[in-house]
């Protein structure tokens, strides 16, 4: 979604629950024409620094339901507005989560999750907290290095890893956010996450997500665009505004 540390941004995303995992997300329909931001669906957003203070209650005024927030990046940086904005979107009665910039070269899977649920990764099962949520994407430090310099299989390790100590730390799998082309160009289309891993998929500038990477069937979150009504990245939840409810219970 964005490095906090430059004014430049890069995007990935995807989000998508698998056919073992619809009963956690919520997700019943593959994705068709239905499926778009003329449905209805709930809507939200993602943002991080380059927001700052965000105006809650405006966004829940033109249609914000649901939040992520971003936490962290490595094992260095925490998002100095973090706390005002992940309080602040509860406040204004949204249900929110908190994302983690994954730099697979800097460290360990473990040691970024670990990291992250330290400075805002947690979660608990009160209906208003997201599970959280891995932003893994294209390498915005070194656009030579796109896969951050590791081998396919080491960086499905490194998902692995993450995802392990996110769950050891928290009880829930994190949601994966990235694109298409990422997951199929940097961890050959691994289709290891699928069955237990919701789907975020960044898609932008067409009526439906197209493509799913890794074997997911659904996504769970769509980041369709950049600019919008709402405050960051805009984002829709492919179910009820109850199932939505229910997927941050963890049922």
């Amino acid at each position: 979604m964005a490095r906090d540390r430059s004014s430049t941004r890069r995007r990935a995303g995807v989000l998508a629950a698998a056919l073992s995992a619809l009963a956690l997300t919520g997700a019943h329909a593959p994705p068709t024409e239905a499926s778009t931001p003329r449905t209805g669906l709930p809507r939200g957003h993602d943002v991080s620094s380059h927001q700052k203070r965000v105006d809650w209650r405006s966004a829940r005024a033109k249609g914000a339901r649901f939040a992520y927030v971003k936490a962290t990046e490595s094992t260095t940086y925490r998002n100095p507005y973090f706390t005002g904005q992940y309080d602040g979107a509860r406040r204004a009665g949204l249900i929110r989560g908190a994302y983690h910039f994954a730099l697979p070269d800097r460290s360990s899977g473990a040691a970024q999750a670990a990291y992250f649920v330290r400075h805002g990764g947690d979660w608990r099962a009160d209906g208003v907290t997201l599970p959280p949520a891995l932003d893994i994407e294209y390498n915005p430090y070194d656009k030579h290095h796109k896969c951050y310099g590791l081998s396919r299989r080491r960086l499905v390790r490194w998902v692995r890893s993450f995802s392990d100590e996110v769950r050891r730390e928290t009880g829930r799998r994190p949601v994966i956010y990235t694109t298409t082309n990422w997951w199929t160009a940097c961890t050959g289309d691994s289709r290891a996450f699928s069955a237990d891993h919701a789907l975020w998929i960044a898609s932008h500038g067409s009526a439906d997500p197209g493509r799913l990477p890794g074997g997911w069937r659904y996504w769970t979150f769509w980041q369709h665009g950049t600019k919008g009504r709402l405050p960051g990245d805009q984002d829709l939840f492919d179910g009820s505004s109850a199932r939505l409810r229910t997927f941050a219970r963890g049922h």
